[in-house]
């Protein structure tokens, strides 16, 4: 009998993690460029969000039957967490978007798709470098994922300002601006995944 269990590669289900974050992105970006196809996107992100669920239990599960971790347990469990985190704040802009009925899209809603788009690719990057031990690379891309999270923050802000100006329907104003803050929402928690990140990065490099 083994009385300890095998290595588990975590790494490997972080990638698939930051893959699946990624691909909802992706569907994100495309729901806000042709918002005729909401409910269909709508089940695809869905799906998306219910594989991340599995991949972060997963983890979890791994983590408590397993002695030997590549980096910090409790690293593991945050950056799991975190994870989750950013992918449930996108499918709940989706399901409030699908509740609300929303029949038009906004510019900055587009805009910021695409800077979480891109975040999110920086992050699957940054897993990559992790594994491969490419420290000073993983510290370069938490750098870039805290401009982008500014740069979402900016857009937040005009999105906000150009809705109290421009759109008359309060209820409309009501919608957007908690479509809006699950977006900013998710942007920060990309963050905090840098933010972990960069922790272990300080630990190991």
């Amino acid at each position: 009998m083994k009385i300890f269990p095998k290595s588990v590669d975590f790494f490997e289900i972080f990638d698939q993690a930051a893959s699946n974050l990624t691909e909802a992105t992706s569907h994100l970006m495309d729901l806000f460029k042709n918002i005729t196809r909401l409910e269909e996107k709508a089940k695809i992100i869905y799906g998306i969000e219910q594989k991340g669920d599995t991949l972060t239990h997963e983890v979890m599960r791994r983590l408590n039957k397993t002695f030997i971790t590549p980096i910090d347990r409790e690293d593991i469990h945050a950056l799991a967490s975190a994870i989750d985190d950013v992918l449930d704040l996108i499918w709940g802009a989706v399901d409030r978007m699908t509740v609300f009925r929303i029949t038009e899209t906004m510019p900055e809603a587009l805009e910021i798709a695409r800077a979480l788009h891109t975040t999110t690719e920086v992050l699957e990057s940054s897993f990559g470098y992790l594994r491969e031990k490419k420290y000073s690379f993983v510290h370069d891309n938490c750098i870039e994922i805290n401009r982008l999270e500014n740069h979402v923050d900016r857009i937040f802000r005009d999105a906000l300002g150009r809705l109290f100006d421009d759109v008359k329907d309060p209820l409309m104003i009501i919608k957007w601006k908690e479509i809006y803050e699950h977006l900013e929402d998710a942007s920060d928690r990309c963050e905090d995944v840098a933010n972990i990140l960069e922790s272990i990065v300080l630990k190991h490099g």
